[in-house]
């Protein structure tokens, strides 16, 4: 365990004693809802006492109408109007039900989202912390504008700038935590939430899944490309219990002794799931249903990649991950240069073929099958700045986003067709 893990459990013990109890509505006004998930929910909230909030109206009904002041200088004022709104600080209020919550889970989550995440690309607790007869509740900066699964576009995905502009920040964020031993497990596009519509600044948030480095916990698989190689050992257990539990005597009998499998935590995990994320920016879609030596979609690219493997000469004694590991990334990044070109003329995987010998060469990086061997987040920032998309696929994305703006536009004009006709 790190300082950092040590001094995280250390604040949660104290926390417990000092959690106060009081009705959410005493407090704060909550204006709407801006998610909810398995976890519970998440409002956003004015508090009564603190600061000034100010509102501002968007005329494109598809985005959010909320904005905090620092924001403001990414938008052109031609498309907001800005209000005074009754004192108040917006927040984002995320509400655990306490009969299925464990109390030190979600002071876990509000601490380290307090105390450890310093970095601007993660979502930071304000500070307050409190209890009601039926829920546990934080405060954490309020991200106005949505996450990022409402931002892709189905079968199309988002401009390249803006995949790299996400990319770029949430290697910063990913850096940043497991530099403090914590990984985050659940990286995804509706865990990461924008500061702006356009991307230039967005959080990782949500660290409800997070655990320290090296932490022993129950295996689990999932039907998912976010679900990484090394956990299809989970797999069978999870078969197992599932067919077990369907028995008419409840799975009591010899049958119900499955063995758990109990797997490590690692900061690979969160590697894998940013390779499966970029991909999902650029496409708008998946390169595979579940992560399992029985899809065949991800058999294609498993193909592809022992393919390149074996042309390359990659040396499987070398650990990204443990000691030398910055001798070792070195000698990778090294090897992949030299081997770029060769991948030009390589047949690659189906659904790989729309990226460039350079992005190519990220994800057989990030979505390395040996955790060990897998690409750091640090390691992505190499890539950032070159072409990742074919000509053909980029002309497709400009025509999208070209009619993603003159739908805004239309938008925007009958607006002031209506206003100007005093229907307002």
């Amino acid at each position: 365990m790190t300082a950092a893990t040590i001094l995280l459990d250390e604040m949660c013990h104290l926390t417990a004693q000092s959690l106060t109890s009081l009705e959410t509505s005493d407090h704060f006004q909550v204006v709407k809802m801006l998610g909810e998930g398995s976890y519970g929910k998440v409002m956003l909230a004015v508090h009564r006492e603190r600061g000034q909030l100010w509102i501002c109206f968007n005329p494109n009904p598809s985005l959010p109408g909320l904005i905090s002041p620092e924001c403001l200088s990414f938008f052109c004022s031609d498309h907001f109007s800005l209000f005074s709104f009754p004192q108040g600080t917006p927040m984002a209020l995320k509400f655990f039900p306490r009969d299925s919550t464990n109390l030190f889970s979600f002071l876990r989550e509000y601490n380290l989202s307090l105390s450890f995440c310093t970095h601007p690309s993660l979502t930071k607790a304000l500070g307050i912390a409190f209890s009601t007869p039926s829920h546990y509740v934080f405060a954490q900066q309020a991200s106005l504008f949505g996450d990022l699964y409402d931002v892709i576009v189905p079968e199309v995905g988002v401009e390249e700038d803006c995949v790299q502009r996400v990319v770029s920040q949430l290697c910063g964020a990913l850096t940043h935590l497991h530099s403090l031993g914590f990984v985050h497990r659940d990286v995804k596009p509706e865990n990461i939430f924008l500061v702006d519509a356009a991307c230039h600044w967005v959080k990782l948030g949500d660290f409800g899944m997070a655990k320290a480095t090296g932490t022993k916990v129950p295996g689990v698989w999932y039907s998912s490309a976010y679900c990484t190689p090394e956990a299809e050992i989970s797999k069978e257990s999870e078969d197992s219990r599932h067919n077990t539990a369907s028995k008419p005597d409840g799975g009591n009998g010899l049958d119900s002794k499955i063995k758990r499998v109990w797997v490590s935590v690692e900061a690979s995990t969160d590697c894998w799931a940013l390779g499966i994320l970029t991909y999902a920016m650029l496409t708008g879609s998946l390169p595979w249903t579940q992560t399992a030596s029985d899809d065949r979609s991800y058999i294609k690219y498993k193909e592809w990649f022992d393919q390149q493997k074996d042309q390359e000469g990659q040396d499987d004694e070398l650990d990204l991950w443990g000691e030398g590991k910055d001798e070792a990334i070195m000698m990778s990044l090294d090897e992949d240069k030299q081997n770029r070109s060769k991948r030009k003329s390589h047949p690659v995987a189906p659904q790989f073929a729309c990226f460039t010998p350079l992005a190519s060469s990220l994800f057989l990086s990030l979505l390395h099958p040996q955790p060990r061997l897998r690409g750091r987040p640090d390691d992505v920032l190499g890539y950032l700045g070159g072409d990742w998309l074919q000509v053909k696929e980029k002309i497709q994305l400009e025509e999208e986003e070209e009619k993603k703006k003159m739908r805004g536009r239309e938008v925007i004009s009958n607006e002031k067709e209506r206003e100007g006709r005093g229907e307002g």
